[in-house]
């Protein structure tokens, strides 16, 4: 899927990071995955970051926990819209 991993490693990374003010940057990374991706693509992509989000979510702490709960909060609501 065209842009799916690099929007994938950008979001681990910020994640990892746990910086509230670059959760702009991951929901942007995530609207250019949307823009870029194939309508048919789309769910399936969305549900891979997800689920990579909560595989971060289950080893996270603190800040880094919590940047992973709202890309998962953000990306439920753009799976609502497909």
């Amino acid at each position: 899927m065209p842009g799916l991993a690099e929007c994938q490693s950008l979001l681990r990374l910020l994640i990892a990071k746990g910086d509230p003010k670059a959760i702009p940057l991951a929901r942007g990374a995530i609207d250019q995955f949307l823009n870029t991706a194939p309508a048919s693509a789309r769910g399936r992509g969305l549900r891979v970051l997800q689920r990579d989000a909560l595989d971060q979510h289950d080893a996270a702490l603190g800040v880094q926990r919590s940047f992973a709960e709202t890309v998962d909060a953000y990306i439920e609501r753009k799976l609502a819209e497909e």
